[in-house]
């Protein structure tokens, strides 16, 4: 059973969940807030219950982390533990499993983890703000701290469990090479600063690093404008998930949802559904917003100073005038292959942003994107294969 944290949202404090029905200070029951036990995760975790506290600070909320499959084993690769889209209910299955049955009342997830397609009697409730989504490349400290991926020297190692990752990468630079690293965020800067590491960077999302204050850390930040990398679907994002029919739980998250990011990801979201790819193909994505703030790409510089130098503050455009800018991106395993497209549209309800991200999809496909697809899954299937025969033999 997982342990909770009460949320009064100081430091956190261990203890069993509470066996009264109703909050000792209140009239209402408290909300158990389900997360994965990662430091990062619990983070996440303690940021959406004080949020949903600032909103409805008549409430208790008690944050449960659970070890989930996928924490459990960080030695088999991912493509071996599961296949495609399945591949990640290894960080949601025992969740989904404790919500279903009551013992949570809702999920906080990375929304990147989430599987497009949800159990039928569960659903995405809200999307929180997003965090910047792009990709972070950290440089071993052996090496010059301005170092960037096109100053890597030949040969270089670069540490990943992305797929989507080392694709992309392997298109753009064929002269690196590429090593599986899996781990918590704090197991792989370990693992990167050891003397002996083989690792001469890494590539973690910014998110993460910067929820756990260590974005100084990064060396680059990379996007289609810097370093070309596309990040993955959902990225930077958090997402909460409910039961259906859970009007209590719905009312909660209203206050606290987004829409601006809440769109942008539907759009990401239902161009990976109409792809089929799971978090182990690589379908890259950068969402922005054409007159607003920008959404995907990080701070866009102020447009005026005040004489003092101070960025000068300007109200954001009404959603409803921004346009979605979406580029996509469909690369084989070995890079050698790839499908891209860029589409531009003013999405003025989630319906059709979801509407957006499917013909874009479309898009990809006639262009070669299924065939990208089809040939990396009857890959991974022989690879899986592969490493199951070899760890017979072993055993």
């Amino acid at each position: 059973m997982a342990s909770a944290t009460a949320t009064d949202l100081e430091p956190p404090a261990q203890r069993a969940p509470q066996a009264a029905s109703t909050s000792a200070t209140t009239q209402f029951a408290p909300i158990s807030i389900g997360t994965r036990n990662s430091t990062l995760a619990q983070i996440q975790a303690r940021a959406v219950a004080s949020a949903l506290k600032k909103a409805h600070p008549d409430r208790t909320y008690n944050v449960c982390p659970v070890m989930v499959q996928g924490d459990r084993d960080k030695i088999t690769p991912l493509q071996q533990l599961s296949q495609g889209e399945n591949a990640k209910s290894l960080w949601t299955g025992e969740l989904e499993s404790m919500l279903e049955t009551g013992d949570l009342d809702m999920i906080v997830h990375c929304l990147k983890d989430m599987p497009t397609q949800l159990p039928d009697n569960l659903e995405l409730g809200a999307i929180l703000d997003r965090e910047d989504p792009r990709d972070a490349l950290i440089i071993s400290p052996r090496l010059p701290r301005d170092t960037t991926l096109a100053t890597l020297p030949q040969g270089a190692t670069i540490g990943t469990s992305s797929v989507r990752r080392a694709a992309q990468l392997r298109k753009l630079f064929p002269h690196l090479q590429y090593a599986d690293l899996r781990g918590n965020v704090g197991t792989r800067l370990g693992k990167l600063d050891a003397e002996d590491s083989k690792y001469s960077a890494i590539i973690l999302a910014a998110a993460g690093l910067k929820r756990m204050g260590l974005d100084s850390r990064i060396s680059q930040y990379l996007s289609s404008s810097a370093g070309g990398m596309l990040h993955a679907v959902g990225q930077g994002a958090l997402a909460i998930e409910i039961r259906k029919n859970d009007p209590t739980m719905k009312d909660l998250l209203d206050k606290i949802q987004c829409e601006r990011s809440t769109r942008a990801c539907s759009a990401e979201r239902a161009l990976l559904r109409a792809l089929e790819g799971g978090c182990s193909v690589p379908i890259g994505v950068e969402t922005s917003w054409r007159g607003g703030k920008g959404l995907a790409v990080g701070t866009t510089p102020a447009r005026d100073y005040d004489k003092h130098g101070n960025a000068v503050e300007e109200p954001e455009p009404d959603l409803e005038d921004q346009e979605l800018v979406m580029k996509t991106l469909v690369v084989s395993v070995d890079g050698k292959e790839s499908v891209e497209h860029e589409a531009v549209r003013k999405v003025r309800s989630t319906a059709e942003a979801e509407e957006m991200g499917r013909e874009v999809a479309k898009i990809l496909i006639e262009n070669g994107a299924a065939k990208i697809l089809e040939k990396i899954k009857v890959e991974k299937q022989w690879a899986a294969k592969k490493q199951l025969e070899e760890l017979k033999a072993t055993s």
